[in-house]
């Protein structure tokens, strides 16, 4: 089978694509030379970052004035579609907002959608999803049939962002049909947690912390080595749902994956729902007194020793550098 045209769910924050858009984009490319951004917002900031990443064209609503994206944009999806500009495939971000356009579309298009995937490939006649299970211990692949569009959510950092030079989307107009109620919904107020140096799930070194610091007030160590090794902090489910620290930290399968150079574990045993979230680091570090502990399985280099003694130690040198 030949991918035609796929469209990708975009997203900006603070003026710029997400990386989740640019690496959506980056594989949208590789299946076919038809790319189509399509955005809840004013386009026209974005529309040379998308092209530079391979977008031909981005449908833009235009200023949602606060509405909810899910409604609108999905709405502007199947009017898009209805239209006779139908895609083989479209790609969300598995995110909040990307679930949300991503289940209203299905339903309106009464189209089957896969979630949690890490690839989508051309097998012949066949367009194959492949979706992780029982903890990322088996890779489940998944054949598409019957006619497109073809709806599929990715987990984050499923693929390389990589930039091709292509020159700016031309932007199109996607109009928003009338919502009734289900368009009435608004966002009132919106929580930024304020946050220094990378962000968790794009920082090159993390350094994360577990149960095995013992109590909420020695996760300082965890993020002052961060902080000198200009990375991002992070925890397993175990101590957020302690409330040592805020979910926006916790990496794992029901938190954020990351994918850095380098990831620090610092008291964590390594369950496998966290194991999940940082298996794809370049080079993994574990530190833990249990020399059996699950964590070393997966790990580049093992520390076992108590973190209360390493992370002290390890600080003092960075620091005398």
């Amino acid at each position: 089978m030949t991918i035609n045209s796929v469209w990708v769910f975009a997203q900006v924050t603070n003026g710029a694509a997400t990386t989740g858009t640019l690496e959506l984009l980056t594989k949208a490319r590789s299946l076919s030379s038809n790319v189509t951004a399509v955005l809840g917002g004013d386009a026209s900031g974005v529309a040379a970052q998308l092209g530079e990443y391979g977008a031909t064209k981005v449908y833009a609503t235009g200023d949602l004035a606060g509405k909810l994206p899910g409604v609108a944009v999905s709405g502007a999806m199947k009017a898009i579609i209805d239209s006779g500009d139908k895609p083989d495939l479209i790609l969300f971000p598995q995110n909040y907002e990307g679930r949300d356009v991503l289940s209203r579309l299905s339903v309106k298009l009464n189209k089957s959608v896969l979630t949690n995937s890490i690839d989508v490939a051309v097998d012949g006649d066949a367009v194959n999803a492949t979706t992780p299970i029982f903890g990322g211990n088996t890779l489940v692949t998944t054949t598409f049939t019957g006619e497109g569009p073809y709806l599929v959510a990715f987990r984050p950092k499923s693929f390389a962002a990589e930039a091709s030079g292509g020159a700016p989307a031309a932007i199109a107009a996607a109009n928003v049909p009338d919502l009734g109620a289900t368009g009435g919904a608004k966002v009132t107020a919106v929580h930024v947690e304020e946050t220094t140096g990378p962000k968790l799930d794009e920082a090159s070194i993390v350094v994360s912390g577990g149960r095995g610091l013992g109590e909420a007030d020695k996760y300082a160590m965890v993020e002052e080595l961060a902080k000198l090794l200009k990375g991002a902090p992070g925890a397993s489910r175990a101590i957020v749902d302690a409330g040592w620290v805020p979910y926006s930290y916790q990496v794992g399968q029901t938190g954020k994956v990351v994918k850095p150079s380098v990831y620090i574990a610092a008291g964590i045993s390594g369950a496998t729902q966290h194991m999940v979230g940082m298996k794809g680091a370049k080079n993994i570090i574990a530190i833990n007194k249990d020399k059996e502990a699950p964590i070393f399985g997966i790990a580049d280099l093992g520390i076992v020793g108590d973190v209360h003694k390493v992370l002290p130690k390890l600080i003092e040198a960075l620091k005398g550098r």
